[in-house]
């Protein structure tokens, strides 16, 4: 049996977990920084504030000093205006013209207050402020209402809808059940048409009921709907039309057909019952 020596201790990074590498550079693990690398000044520079324009600069410089809207100290925020202009160059962004405009505003506005003004001029003229205090007033409440719509509860950002697809189904038809004035409708189209072939006889056939509910369980043979007015032969005159229908009563009475319609005011139809 293989012992170890006890002038030798065992590996204290034996099964420890592997240390995690900085980066991976060309599928190469590095673990430690090289001692020659360079960063240049400006590759760690972050803006932490985005502007939508010049308004929104001006307020926000405003409110980061708490300087009260109404009595804005034109230098101080010109001053503090020129410097992120002058920032935006330096790190070559596009400048729009806008901000450009605002600039040449608050420079008009300070040469108007820097000037010396008599008395009467003073009571005469306006504040050279108040446009653009008015301009950043309307802004404000806009900016505000904003804020306001955006805290509100967003379908696909706070809110989900959710949807579930319909399962597929077949829509079953349900018949109408067909009403006693249907019929007599269909019976008296009938005796119309028999009327037609009305012939003046002495002697008449006699005609049986059950012989006739026979044969009209013979023509429903099949199980197919057959069209009411076909088991009528108006060649018979009125007694033979008369006497079919009572076999037809007969047989719904004794449930052995079925009349079907397959919609309001459509034609009736005569099937054999399944036994």
């Amino acid at each position: 049996m293989h012992e170890t020596p006890l002038n030798e201790s065992p590996d204290p990074q034996a099964g420890a977990q592997q240390e995690l590498p900085l980066a991976l550079v060309y599928g190469q693990a590095v673990t430690e920084l090289p001692q020659d690398l360079y960063i240049p000044p400006d590759a760690l520079e972050v803006f932490l504030e985005a502007f939508e324009g010049p308004l929104d600069l001006l307020l926000y410089l405003i409110r980061k000093q708490n300087i009260d809207i109404l009595d804005i100290p034109v230098a101080a925020i010109t001053h503090q205006y020129m410097a992120y202009v002058e920032l935006m160059k330096s790190v070559r962004l596009e400048l729009a013209a806008e901000y450009l405009v605002m600039a040449a505003m608050l420079a008009e506005i300070k040469s108007r207050m820097l000037l010396p003004r008599s008395n009467e001029a003073e009571e005469e003229e306006d504040d050279p402020r108040a446009e653009l205090i008015r301009r950043l007033q309307e802004y404000e409440r806009f900016k505000a209402a904003a804020e306001g719509i955006d805290q509100l509860p967003r379908v696909g950002r706070d809110l989900i809808v959710p949807r579930v697809d319909a399962p597929d189904a077949r829509a079953r038809k349900l018949l109408p059940d067909v009403a006693l004035e249907e019929v007599l409708l269909s019976m008296a189209e009938v005796l119309r048409r028999a009327d037609m072939f009305e012939s003046h006889q002495v002697t008449r056939e006699a005609l049986s009921t059950r012989e006739r509910m026979s044969e009209v369980l013979e023509k429903l043979k099949g199980g197919a709907f057959v069209p009411f007015v076909v088991l009528f032969t108006v060649e018979e005159g009125r007694l033979g039309v008369v006497v079919t229908f009572m076999a037809v009563l007969e047989l719904i009475k004794e449930q052995l057909v079925e009349l079907v319609q397959n919609e309001p005011f459509a034609p009736i139809h005569v099937r054999a019952r399944a036994e």
